[in-house]
């Protein structure tokens, strides 16, 4: 059965286009035509001019909905962030554990085993935010459990992981080479985040071989005249960088500046957490933002669709270059060939939403799903 969605204003690649219809057949965009062109038979899906983009894609989200993965990292954790990210048009994740304890990891990873097999399927693995982390840009991390990587535990999480640690967060400063190799030769994207890298050391590890940055300007040195630091050197070499864009976490004259010198190479991320009572993150909400019981800032309350709105009505950025940054760039980082784009032979993964940034539906292995705001 083909199914055509129509009467839409289409996002893809950076561009906008009105008068176009999308056909779906079996999972897959099968044709991008235009509206007059549409072949009989088809069942037809009257979009009446809301924007059609490509599904979007958080490479950094700890929890929702009340269940925190990061930090009870069980199966039902899981299912409640599948189930909350694609009512919200998010069809691609990666749940995050940050710095923890070994017993917390190894729990994560083995209940991210078990959901894989039955899962809906945009969650796509695991992202490990430390604990292999600089203590001197720790963050919300706690200091105690922060640690130098060993090949030992390297080798052994990710050979009991089975592939579903897709992405690890780490300090490359303080890291033996054989750790970075290893996961490089693993297929496991490295990126560079709590860390105290100067200039120097930046320009030595970044894309060589360590492809990404982990939320720009946050819990990293900040730039200085006489001591560069690491900054520039990520300005310079334009490695994958994401970024909170809340105008919390990251001021958003900021995220224009990282715009201008990183161009399609910054992509946004939530860094989204729930509200959580007990274990090392006991995150308080205050109304627009998540703190540690002592006051530090810790996640964000974004979705991928406010990040994407924030910088188009508060950064300047163009509503299609926006929804690269929150599809196909964080798509092209984790190897997902098929996401991220609209077009003949990608997969039929998108979200529906109106002028105010409302998400009206999820379009999610081809099926339309409506009423998931």
């Amino acid at each position: 059965m083909i199914t055509a969605l129509h009467n839409l204003q289409l996002i893809s690649d950076g561009h906008i286009a009105n008068g176009k219809a999308v056909l779906i057949t079996a999972g897959q965009v099968t044709a991008v035509t235009d509206d007059t062109t549409i072949p009989d038979g088809v069942k037809k899906i009257d979009l009446h001019g809301a924007y059609l983009a490509p599904g979007l894609i958080d490479l950094q989200i700890y929890g929702s909905g009340g269940k925190l993965f990061a930090g009870t990292p069980e199966v039902a954790a899981l299912e409640r962030m599948e189930n909350d990210l694609l009512k919200q048009g998010t069809t691609g994740f990666f749940a995050t554990i940050g710095t923890n304890t070994n017993d917390i990891v190894e729990q994560g990873i083995e209940s991210a085993k078990a959901y894989r097999e039955n899962c809906i399927g945009n969650f796509w693995g695991i992202h490990l935010e430390g604990p292999y982390l600089n203590p001197v840009k720790r963050g919300a991390h706690p200091e105690k459990l922060i640690k130098k990587g060993t090949l030992a535990e390297i080798k052994k999480w990710v050979e009991s992981a089975d592939g579903v640690i897709r992405m690890m967060t780490i300090a490359p400063e303080l890291q033996d080479q054989e750790v970075i190799d290893y996961l490089h030769q693993q297929g496991i994207i490295i990126s560079s985040g709590h860390s105290n890298a100067s200039y120097s050391e930046g320009k030595a590890f970044l894309n060589k071989p360590i492809p990404a940055v982990t939320h720009l300007f946050n819990a990293m040195p900040q730039m200085h005249h006489r001591e560069p630091g690491y900054i520039p050197a990520i300005f310079e070499e334009k490695p994958y960088t994401s970024i909170v864009a809340d105008g919390i976490h990251v001021d958003f004259a900021m995220v224009r500046l990282a715009k201008r010198e990183l161009g399609d190479k910054l992509f946004l991320i939530t860094d989204a957490v729930t509200a959580a009572t007990k274990g090392t993150y006991q995150h308080q909400f205050t109304g627009d933002r998540y703190v540690m019981p002592d006051g530090t800032l810790s996640g964000s309350c974004l979705t991928m669709l406010k990040a994407a709105e924030n910088c188009v009505k508060h950064v300047g950025i163009d509503l299609a270059e926006a929804i690269n940054m929150a599809s196909l760039y964080p798509a092209q980082l984790a190897s997902m060939t098929k996401k991220g784009k609209i077009a003949s032979g990608y997969d039929a993964d998108m979200i529906v939403f109106n002028n105010d940034f409302e998400v009206q539906a999820t379009v999610f292995k081809g099926e339309y799903l409506t009423n998931t705001a």
